[in-house]
């Protein structure tokens, strides 16, 4: 589910800010962009995300910014005293040997960033995320309301279509009944004597049998009630819709394969169409 939460505090290091966004994803997968001084909090960091979410590929970054007017990087004179000596001592020997400002500024220690206290930066990081990941939930809340109701729009929509097949069905075989019959009526057996009538009674009521879609209504019915239930959980249920619809889909080819008549042909290729667009919409719930 696509959702951003940002959020900023300030702390003695600078201003500590927190982004987080997400696309969909099958799963939980967590990128991470984090400031040098909190790379140690990672783990942390994921496991935290990975209490509150569970689906979804999500984008952590974590910025520090130092604070206006403070002081930068800082030279440690101490250090730059003992290379000056150690330059003398060297141009004494090497008269050749040039010493550049620069090259002595790179030199490990002699420019010196303020540092962070690790152990209080990460609380403050934490306490961030604690409140970004509270907006981020919200935010995902609001957009999940709106899918479930789009879902369950489409889910009216099955409902009514089995529905109606069902009222459709005693006419339907009906229709295949006297259809059949006429058709058996113009058949003789050979010597002209007339056709068992038991037997192909027999014969009409299994073929009849071969085209009873009940089951099918019913489990549909029962598929509906499921995913109504489960659309009204406070928990992830993405995976457990997934799953249902696999079984809305199984009911519908197969009540289009028993299909004997284009209103019911229609109405199980009407059913795909819903069930699809409800699958569609299921890859962006948690």
């Amino acid at each position: 589910m696509t959702a951003y939460a940002s959020g900023e505090r300030a702390t003695e290091w600078g201003a500590l800010s927190c982004e987080l966004r997400s696309v969909n994803h099958r799963f939980l997968e967590i990128g991470v962009r984090l400031h040098d001084d909190l790379r140690a909090l990672e783990p942390v960091l994921r496991e935290r995300i990975a209490s509150r979410l569970s689906r979804g590929k999500l984008d952590l970054v974590f910025r520090l910014r130092s604070p206006e007017g403070a002081a930068g990087l800082q030279v440690d004179p101490t250090r730059l005293r003992e290379l000056s000596d150690l330059a003398i001592d060297l141009a004494a020997r090497f008269p050749g040997l040039h010493t550049d400002l620069t090259d002595l500024l790179q030199f490990p220690g002699v420019l010196q960033a303020p540092a962070a206290d690790p152990a209080a930066l990460q609380a403050e990081a934490l306490a961030l995320l604690d409140e970004v990941l509270d907006e981020f939930v919200t935010s995902r809340e609001r957009e999940g309301a709106k899918l479930a109701a789009a879902i369950n729009e489409r889910v009216d929509g099955i409902e009514r279509i089995a529905g109606d097949v069902r009222a459709l069905m005693p006419t339907i075989r009906e229709g295949q009944r006297q259809k059949l019959a006429a058709r058996l009526a113009d058949l003789s057996t050979p010597g002209g004597a007339p056709l068992d009538q038991g037997r192909l009674e027999q014969e009409l009521v299994m073929w009849l049998q071969k085209l009873d879609v009940d089951e099918e209504l019913d489990r549909l019915d029962a598929h509906v009630g499921e995913a109504r239930r489960v659309l009204k959980l406070r928990e992830a249920v993405g995976r457990r819709l997934d799953f249902l619809l696999q079984e809305f889909n199984r009911e519908a080819n197969t009540l289009g394969s028993k299909s004997v008549d284009a209103r019911s042909s229609a109405a199980a290729v009407e059913l795909k169409v819903l069930i699809d667009q409800v699958r569609e919409q299921v890859q962006n719930i948690e």
